[in-house]
């Protein structure tokens, strides 16, 4: 186990070049099974979480190959329908996305517990219902899900989702893609992590229409082929860095980033007095912010809530709180949809925040406040994020244990970090 020593208070100046988006990246290295030959991913990030997506699918029999130029070529043409590897199942809730594709593929698919963050419940039943109205039928034996196409194949359905799920959304249309017959999906996610997803299938020669809409029509094939496709820049990075840029007194470049994904996380960032500059395809976070929560209209109290796309990303609101703190005014956060995901900012009070949390689902943000240096522990990827951005930009020492979780969705954050300036180090507990 390692931990993060930091030392708060330094601007943080320079260009940093964000990694691939990580959920793009894993539903993208699952559908490289849906292939009769290899498929290579570019820009695929080296962080914890692929680590454990590339195991599985080795795991499966999968031949895989990581490149020095951040590329990642898979084989699928040994791969056999076992079951997946618990112990690594259990590290990842990504693992769910290798049931579409060898559902679609074999016609079976046998899934332990998947892991992931600890952040509240996390239902799995849309992509169950999915799966039966495509024709699986599924067993559940301690805590092992068995899935099976009727006749061996899946059939075409058409499918009302009962909640935008982005993994449920990505797991059906890979399961689709070798069915028999059309698949209507509505209510789909249309997050840019499933538009990567869908070009992708699209370029192995699926059928897909209607990407980057609610309502995907998925015309199934007999098979597809092996493809080279490109992961797209980590948005939820970007935003990371956008927050970190503002609130710690320095002049921060970002990019090569696609603008059409940054415009809520822009405006959001907006109400909490953020200024970002546009320069080609880098995001520039000038230095001289001055913090001010804009106030509703007749000086009401403004909330940030997380929103299915193109709405506000939910993994970003615990960076967004952080920001809150060290803006002048009072801000209302509404987290939604984990019950369990505010619970970091006990430790943020502790550094000297001034939060309220009214219920496990809003916190009532007035700032701005001076935080002081603490003994913390990473409880998820996106708080750990949060937690050392409050670190970055407290007085004094901080350490951050349990930085594996923060490793999982973060690619080499202290090398970057320490390019711009930043005294943290990386050492063992």
């Amino acid at each position: 186990m390692e931990r993060f020593e930091i030392t708060g208070g330094q601007p943080l100046s320079g260009t940093v070049r964000p990694a691939g988006n990580k959920n793009a990246a894993l539903p993208m290295l699952a559908a490289t099974l849906l292939g009769d030959g290899p498929s290579t991913l570019g820009n695929v990030p080296d962080i914890g979480d692929v680590r454990t997506m590339l195991l599985l699918i080795d795991a499966l029999g999968g031949a895989v190959t990581r490149h020095a130029d951040g590329s990642v070529t898979v084989d699928p043409r040994d791969v056999a329908p076992r079951s997946l590897e618990p112990a690594l199942s259990a590290q990842i809730r990504a693992s769910l996305l290798l049931a579409g594709p060898l559902l679609a593929r074999f016609g079976t698919a046998t899934l332990p517990p998947p892991g992931g963050d600890t952040i509240g419940r996390r239902r799995n039943d849309t992509h169950w219902h999915a799966f039966a109205a495509l024709g699986a039928e599924m067993d559940l034996v301690d805590h092992v899900h068995d899935l099976r196409a009727n006749d061996g194949r899946l059939t075409g359905a058409d499918i009302l989702l009962d909640e935008a799920s982005v993994m449920a959304t990505e797991n059906a249309v890979m399961a689709a893609s070798l069915a028999k017959g059309t698949t209507v999906l509505r209510n789909a996610a249309s997050e840019p992590h499933v538009q990567d997803l869908c070009r992708m299938l699209v370029s192995m020669g699926a059928e897909i229409s209607g990407i980057g809409s609610n309502l995907l029509v998925i015309e199934g094939c007999d098979s597809l082929s092996g493809t080279e496709a490109v992961v797209s820049p980590d948005f939820m990075e970007v935003g990371s860095f956008i927050g970190l840029g503002a609130i710690t007194a320095g002049d921060l470049r970002i990019g090569p980033v696609h603008h059409d994904e940054l415009r809520m996380i822009i405006s959001k960032f907006d109400v909490l007095g953020v200024r970002v500059d546009i320069d080609d395809d880098h995001i520039v976070v000038p230095d001289g912010q001055v913090l001010q929560v804009r106030e509703d209209h007749g000086g009401k109290i403004p909330r940030i809530h997380e929103a299915p796309w193109p709405g506000f990303p939910a993994d970003l609101m615990s960076i967004a709180l952080v920001v809150a703190t060290q803006a002048a005014g009072t801000v209302l956060m509404h987290q939604w949809m984990f019950e369990s995901r505010l619970y970091f900012t006990d430790r943020l009070i502790e550094m000297g925040a001034r939060i309220i949390v009214a219920d496990p689902h809003r916190a009532v943000v007035t700032g701005p406040s001076t935080l002081r240096g603490a003994r913390l522990q990473s409880p998820d990827i996106r708080a750990g994020m949060a937690l050392l951005m409050a670190a970055l930009c407290a007085d004094g020492r901080s350490t951050i244990a349990d930085i594996g979780q923060i490793d999982r969705g973060y690619e080499r954050i202290d090398h970057k970090l320490r390019s711009l300036g930043a005294l943290i180090e990386r050492v063992p507990n």
